[in-house]
């Protein structure tokens, strides 16, 4: 009987099963052969590819459902080809939801060229549709132009990506829910990786509970670029577990891979640092040596950009009290010199946060939830010529409680005598509605035929369900036109 094998040509190397070029050993000595053409049928046998070791070798339940590593996207446009792509993995949390904040936090001061050379991938780690449903129309209400833009995407896992954790051997003394989660997260990272290995040119993995230092992205981008030539395998942003971990996105395959072949075995933190031993460690030396050649494949950056703020663990029961000592304490407001003038509002400040004390640039005013009708006023003592204005709400911190289905108006000068301006909350005749917030910032300039003016006003057309901080205000005042 003959048996047929795979045959490969001594000059060349194997042709992949996707189309690409698989890699022979070169120079290696063999015995003295014929070549063999590719495809060429040797003592009447078809030769065949050799084969690669698909997800389905780690993940066996996988081969029952043709499309189970299919993603469902729920929002996207499909971006790629930018420099950074963030991927947070989120799960539903029994006490309270942080995604939110974190996603207001990273997007929070992007600059538009920032933000067209950026992906934030959030993988939503349910199989439950209304679950998945619900977040990403809960992220497409909250950040609308970043996911219209393809900034934002949602994506979650086919109902056929798990597999039974109720057969998990128990290992290292964990709890049958501890090896669960761990399990599932090596799984999630791996999905997560494998999805955004095309977009980009660098991955940083992220968390659904953490805050971004102001100028994340341009630290970033400028440190990767820095530490390029160097052979590192991860640089760090954060010395939190597996936040603000930076690959390059060549390297992903390898990786999930990785995750995924010991997925059942250890947590992932675990599996990222035997990755190092792997590439860096010589089984000959001792552990000290081992230490300073892993020490060379990851490059640690400082101060931290990233802070773990959840308290409440996405295992269950657990609780964090995770913080990084590397991470600054932020500016949570922006001062500007702004004109004199006389402020009222009909919300109530929190502690000190005052809106005397924003104006002046020497806080943030934080003011308790606004209800329809709330607003800012802004008198100033004589009409003057403006040439821009700003008005941010929320900050790094606090970055959700922002100022919502709010316009900024103006009153001309030429419309009242400053004596006539009241301040409670009617909508007096003779405001001019300029702009509006989006995404918790409103500014832009005002119409020549406006000026001078005599008034801002904020008001707030709908009740909230949030908190409201306005971090930076600032009225330029410009040289009025000559006559």
């Amino acid at each position: 009987m003959t048996f047929c094998r795979a045959v490969a040509s001594y000059g060349g190397p194997v042709q992949s099963p996707d189309g690409g070029r698989g890699s022979g050993t070169a120079g290696q000595q063999g015995p003295q052969q014929h070549p063999v053409a590719a495809g060429q049928h040797v003592n009447g046998c078809q030769p065949h590819q050799l084969l690669q070791p698909p997800v389905h070798s780690y993940m066996p339940h996988l081969q029952r459902h043709p499309g189970s590593l299919v993603p469902n996207i729920a929002v996207g446009q499909g971006r790629r080809g930018v420099s950074i792509v963030l991927g947070i993995p989120t799960v539903k949390r029994d006490k309270q939801s942080y995604l939110v904040n974190t996603l207001s936090s990273l997007l929070y001061s992007l600059s538009l060229s920032e933000s067209q050379d950026l992906i934030i991938v959030v993988f939503v780690a349910e199989t439950d549709t209304a679950y998945v449903n619900s977040v990403a129309e809960s992220i497409s209400k909250n950040f609308p132009k970043e996911v219209q833009s393809g900034l934002l995407e949602v994506v979650s896992p086919s109902q056929y990506y798990y597999p039974n954790f109720s057969s998990l051997q128990e290992t290292f003394g964990d709890s049958k829910d501890r090896i669960k989660w761990r399990t599932k997260q090596n799984l999630d990272f791996s999905f997560l990786m494998l999805y955004s290995q095309d977009k980009g040119s660098y991955y940083v993995q992220l968390e659904d509970d953490i805050v971004a230092r102001e100028g994340y992205y341009d630290s970033m981008k400028a440190f990767s670029i820095q530490e390029e030539s160097k052979p590192w395998l991860y640089l760090e942003f954060s010395q939190l577990g597996f936040i603000g971990k930076m690959f390059r996105t060549r390297d992903l395959p390898m990786i999930a891979e990785f995750f995924l072949m010991f997925h059942k075995d250890k947590p992932i933190d675990w599996l990222l640092d035997h990755i190092l031993w792997v590439k860096a460690c010589n089984p000959e030396k001792d552990a000290k040596h081992c230490d300073q050649q892993k020490a060379l494949l990851k490059q640690r950056y400082k101060p931290s950009l990233f802070q773990h703020v959840g308290l409440h663990s996405s295992l269950p029961g657990k609780l964090q009290h995770l913080k990084d000592k590397d991470f600054w304490k932020q500016t949570l407001y922006h001062a500007h010199n702004n004109p004199a003038a006389e402020l009222s509002s009909s919300l109530k400040h929190y502690q000190e946060h005052s809106l005397e004390r924003a104006y002046k640039g020497e806080d943030f005013f934080w003011a308790l939830t606004p209800v329809q009708g709330d607003y800012v006023l802004l008198r100033f003592p004589e009409p003057i010529h403006i040439s821009r204005y700003l008005f941010r709400s929320g900050n790094i911190e606090t970055s959700g409680d922002k100022l919502y289905n709010t316009t900024v108006e103006v009153l001309p000068g030429n419309a009242t005598t400053q004596h006539n301006l009241v301040t409670d909350s009617e909508m007096e005749r003779g405001f001019i509605a300029i702009g509006e917030f989006e995404s918790g910032v409103a500014e832009g300039s005002v119409k020549e035929e406006l000026q001078p003016v005599a008034a801002f006003r904020l008001v707030v057309h709908s009740d909230s369900d949030v908190w409201a901080v306005l971090s930076e205000i600032h009225i330029e005042v410009g040289a009025l036109p000559s006559t």
